[in-house]
């Protein structure tokens, strides 16, 4: 055998180690690849029937949001007329009800006259702000004495 007899054959066993190599890749990769077109058939066969539900699902969430949006604007509409109901009831009855209250503070106030567990001689006092200050003078005068 020549040097180019040797070298061929070299050749010749590299390349069919090489081919069976990339057989081999081949083989894995034809396997790999079907083993991902059934995952793909599986998942679209479950996410089919998934996204019909959630379809489903989105359709009564719309329905029930448009409910609440009806309810919602009915409340508003009911609080501003309580609203309105309780200004136009204490306009027309606040003012006439605080005036007979006072005037029957007024009342009793003049009826049970001065308190009779308070001494007479005692001079009145007033509270304001938490302070005591003298009260009004009366015009009641004894001989020789001025208040």
């Amino acid at each position: 055998m020549s040097g180019g007899e040797v070298a061929g054959i070299l050749v010749a066993v590299f390349w069919a180690i090489l081919v069976s190599f990339l057989a081999v890749a081949l083989a894995r990769l034809a396997q790999t690849l079907r083993a991902t077109t059934r995952l793909v058939a599986e998942v679209t066969d479950q996410a089919v029937p998934l996204l019909a539900d959630a379809s489903t699902a989105v359709r009564s969430a719309q329905t029930q949001i448009e409910r609440v949006d009806a309810i919602a604007s009915d409340v508003q509409e009911v609080t501003s007329n309580a609203s309105a109901l309780s200004t136009t009831v204490a306009s027309t009855f606040g003012g006439p009800l605080v005036k007979v209250a006072a005037f029957g503070y007024g009342v009793r106030r003049a009826v049970s006259g001065r308190k009779e567990d308070a001494p007479a001689d005692a001079p009145r006092r007033t509270v304001i702000a938490g302070r005591t200050v003298p009260g009004a003078r009366r015009g009641k005068r004894t001989r020789g004495k001025r208040d």
